[in-house]
């Protein structure tokens, strides 16, 4: 019944284990991460680049976890807004998915590695194009 590839034990007590699937905390943490100012898109991942810019529906591709037992290793990756200081908006990355993930799911987050893998001229035009 235990699956580690996709799904680790949080917690244990007398009444059963809590378990949270890798693909949960991906999703807490792209979310997480949209909500930064600054932040335009998620995107695939680093070789992808601009062509695998992703909607709010697939936020999870654009961070890859690595869960433990009581921690968790974070990678996102996104696009920038153009005018937003780079560094600034991925410390608010940083701080926003630690804070969602070890909030929502009693989980150590151990670090947070940010990819700036674009920069984007205007927020509405990404989210115009993923409409089309």
């Amino acid at each position: 019944m235990e699956n580690n590839a996709i799904e680790k034990v949080v917690s244990g007590n007398d009444m059963g284990a809590i378990r949270i699937a890798d693909e949960v905390v991906s999703t807490i943490a792209g979310l997480a991460a949209v909500d930064v100012e600054g932040v335009a898109a998620m995107s695939g991942s680093l070789t992808a680049g601009l062509t695998e810019i992703l909607g709010r529906k697939n936020l999870s591709k654009g961070v890859k976890v690595e869960v433990g037992e009581t921690e968790a290793a974070i990678e996102a990756f996104i696009v920038v807004e153009y005018g937003f200081p780079i560094p600034v908006v991925a410390r608010g990355v940083q701080n926003q998915i630690k804070t969602a993930v070890e909030s929502m799911t009693g989980l150590t987050v151990t670090g947070v590695n940010v990819h700036v893998v674009g920069v984007s001229m205007k927020k509405e035009k990404i989210e115009e194009e993923l409409a089309d």
